[in-house]
């Protein structure tokens, strides 16, 4: 299928995880994709493999927490490719986990608001400036279920910058609804990748814990589960959608038996 052909799509954090999944997922489906991630080398390597493939891609670092960034990264996608039609602001840090809230320390909560809030609407920013100019398009944050409920595992910086993504989100949607800007959000519950890693020692069983407390399904969520989520919300069929909060976690795990 080629059910973004002659898009544009704009993928933040797209190195790895959830973003590359995204990444390829647009390629696979006719999109020019620009790759958006501070690691250089891991990056560049998703855009050639993509392009190895067939399609079209383009690699820019870029820290969504820095302006100057921000603004660079959507310029060089429309000298690239002349328009932005998608975009998902991905990028995100965990911060510390298994930490109560009061003894987080000042450096540590600004950097995730940094990234993982600041970002999001730094990218917002700009992307909805370019597709003003274009006519409109689609976004997509990445939340997490940690922005729908409270963090149980010591996670109050992540969890209260993914709660603002849902306001900030739901807040730009009515924004620019009337603008031909759709603006929404996925809500991933605990899905495989190199932040939620159960290969590595000891986290077996923490994560076994975890996602029989938040999955129905009892088990960890693939990438591709969440891309293509987000290319459903990205796309034409859902034309009207905007201002929601897809949450993606298997179902709730609540019952009593």
């Amino acid at each position: 299928m080629n059910t973004f052909a002659g898009k544009v799509a704009l993928v933040t954090g797209a190195s790895s995880g959830l973003g590359e999944a995204t990444a390829r997922k647009f390629a696979q489906e006719g999109a020019k994709v620009v790759i958006a991630a501070r690691r250089t080398e891991q990056g560049a390597q998703v855009a050639q493999q993509i392009i190895a493939l067939g399609g079209e891609a383009h690699f820019v670092r870029a820290d969504v927490s820095c302006a100057a960034d921000v603004e660079r990264m959507v310029n060089e996608a429309m000298e690239r490719f002349g328009r932005l039609d998608c975009a998902v602001n991905n990028a995100g840090i965990a911060g510390p986990r298994f930490t109560p809230a009061a003894e987080v320390t000042e450096a540590e909560w600004d950097e995730v608001m940094g990234v993982n809030l600041k970002g999001v609407w730094l990218c917002m920013k700009h992307e909805i400036r370019t597709m003003l100019a274009n006519g409109g398009g689609a976004i997509v944050n990445v939340a997490s279920i940690y922005g729908c409920k409270p963090s149980d595992i010591g996670h109050a910086p992540y969890s209260t910058s993914k709660f603002g993504v849902v306001g900030l989100t739901q807040s730009a949607a009515a924004d620019y609804g009337q603008m031909g800007i759709r603006i929404n959000a996925v809500a991933p519950g605990f899905t495989a990748s190199e932040m939620v890693n159960p290969d590595r020692p000891g986290a077996a069983e923490r994560y076994k814990a975890l996602v029989a407390r938040h999955s129905g399904m009892n088990r960890l969520g693939k990438a591709e589960e969440t891309a293509n989520a987000i290319l459903w919300l990205c796309s034409g069929s859902a034309s009207y959608v905007s201002g929601t909060v897809l949450t993606i976690d298997g179902g709730s795990a609540k019952r009593l038996y």
